[in-house]
């Protein structure tokens, strides 16, 4: 019998790695983290889980006191899974350019949405200068409620989640025989905490950063194309948790691409999963396919969330 759980908090990490062999039969092979699986909807449950039980526990979030979050939607998922969970009212700033059915999926977990204008980005693709204006309307309305102010691309917390969450799963599945790990960038906690934790028990491990093709900060490359599909990712600027040392290579996947492989893990894996996630998967083909590694190696990447929050 599987066991009763006290309450969605307990839902959160611990998913099953997935084998995408229809997708990838070689060379290699491609074991995906199945996110999505989180009560949320998507990784950001780590994140969000790890952040408000830290502010709990420092004191900075006091009971019933409400918490703030500029989000694209699947941080401001989390917050609202573990805020209804531990008894805080959550609101989720977001900008206008985020994708409806993120606005429905957020109300729908009770959660108060403020939508901020778009600054120079267009309906389904969010800019950096976006990000940007709709972090301050958060910090402006978390002061004005005397909230809590989440601040996921500052908060430490966001990387120790996977750091001492993701990182460790991965590793205690496959150990000696992961090859890489692949992971898409947005606020980077995803990538840097198991990044680091990877490298920390075996520093031969390759670990691969993901930008969106033209929206390539991390590479040091001009930004021509801020306007992209991958929400949540690519904001155009270099994050604060980003360590270049712990990326041994970086890749990039068009918006063809990532529309290609969200279709082929539909409908050869039965996965409906979102932009970022079929960006991960198009990057680790592109990895074992480049000649960097064995024929034998296994990647892992991150299904980030599911596909059914957004308009295509």
């Amino acid at each position: 019998m599987p066991p009763t759980l006290p309450s969605a908090l307990d839902l959160i990490g611990n998913t099953p790695l997935v084998a995408l062999e229809r997708l990838h039969p070689g060379p290699g092979r491609i074991l995906a983290k199945a996110e999505f699986l989180n009560p949320g909807g998507s990784v950001k449950d780590r994140a969000a889980k790890r952040i408000v039980e830290d502010a709990r526990a420092s004191g900075r979030l006091a009971p019933g006191q409400a918490v703030v979050e500029m989000t694209s939607g699947n941080m401001g998922a989390g917050l609202a899974v573990v805020c209804n969970v531990l008894g805080h009212p959550f609101v989720a700033v977001m900008s206008a350019g985020n994708s409806p059915e993120r606005v429905r999926m957020l109300e729908a977990l009770g959660a108060e949405v403020v939508l901020v204008p778009q600054m120079d980005g267009v309906p389904g693709q969010v800019t950096g200068a976006d990000v940007k204006s709709a972090a301050d309307a958060a910090r402006r309305l978390a002061r004005e409620r005397g909230a809590l102010y989440v601040d996921q691309f500052h908060n430490p917390a966001s990387v120790s989640a996977h750091e001492h969450g993701t990182g460790p799963e991965i590793w205690e599945a496959l150990g000696d025989r992961l090859s890489a790990f692949v992971s898409i960038v947005g606020s980077s906690g995803t990538f840097t905490g198991t990044a680091r934790f990877l490298k920390h028990r075996r520093p031969e491990i390759l670990c691969a950063a993901v930008e969106p093709e033209g929206c390539e900060p991390l590479a040091g490359r001009r930004i021509r194309k801020p306007r992209h599909l991958l929400q949540g990712t690519g904001y155009g600027v270099v994050p604060p948790h980003w360590q270049p040392g712990l990326a041994d290579v970086l890749l990039t996947v068009s918006d063809e691409e990532a529309i290609r492989y969200r279709r082929l893990l539909a409908i050869k894996e039965g996965l409906y999963v979102g932009f970022s996630s079929a960006a991960n998967v198009c990057a680790a083909v592109k990895l074992l396919t480049s000649g960097r590694l064995s024929g034998e190696a296994t990647v892992v990447t991150i299904l980030c969330d599911t596909g059914l929050k957004y308009s295509s």
